[in-house]
């Protein structure tokens, strides 16, 4: 299977574009005063979180793909290198991390460069076969097909919520009637 139609790497690199974006931002909030990143330190941490997830579910999908390489069409050294790409992008956040956890400290410049240097550390490039139009466009209609089906699904689930909430608003008023009844009952007795 080519690189261009494993999901690995579609997954692959959309988890190095968030890991790209939360370096940005990181590097932003290096820059900004200690008593003003609040909401960015916040952002930054949740994007560590959702990274770390996805990277997690990335190295179980290895861990499936390891039982049997052969099913799947790889080989030792491939999983060895999917393996490289996700410690090195765990490190990547975990760097980041240590950096929020720290705090806020004042600005020094042999440990913003360290740090510089430890974020910067990026993975071996993996097949960059990227001539596989045909494939590039598959994705695209799959990504295009996914995207139809989770708006259909969450028109389903607003029709649902609504049928819900009918139901619920019938229900209120029979209790209502009741509650009246009741109290109706009472004064009689």
């Amino acid at each position: 299977m080519s690189s261009a139609q494993d999901p690995f790497y579609i997954v692959k690199e959309e988890i190095q574009e968030s890991i790209d974006k939360l370096q940005s931002n990181f590097h932003r909030w290096e820059v900004i005063p200690p008593d003003s990143g609040g909401q960015l330190t916040k952002d930054l941490i949740a994007t560590c979180d959702s990274i770390e997830w996805q990277v997690d579910e990335l190295d179980k999908a290895i861990a499936v793909a390891a039982r049997d390489p052969s099913w799947y069409g790889i080989d030792q050294p491939e999983l060895d290198r999917r393996r490289r790409w996700t410690n090195t992008a765990r490190s990547q956040v975990a760097a980041v991390k240590k950096a929020l956890a720290s705090g806020k400290e004042p600005y020094n410049t042999s440990n913003a460069s360290g740090m510089r240097r430890e974020l910067m550390r990026l993975p071996e490039p993996q097949h960059p076969d990227r001539s596989n139009q045909y494939a590039d466009h598959g994705n695209d209609d799959f990504i295009s097909s996914e995207s139809d089906r989770q708006l259909l699904l969450i028109k389903q689930q607003d029709e649902e919520l609504d049928e819900l909430s009918a139901s619920v608003e019938r229900i209120g008023g029979v209790g209502l009637t009741i509650h009246e009844e009741l109290l109706a009952q009472v004064k009689r007795l």
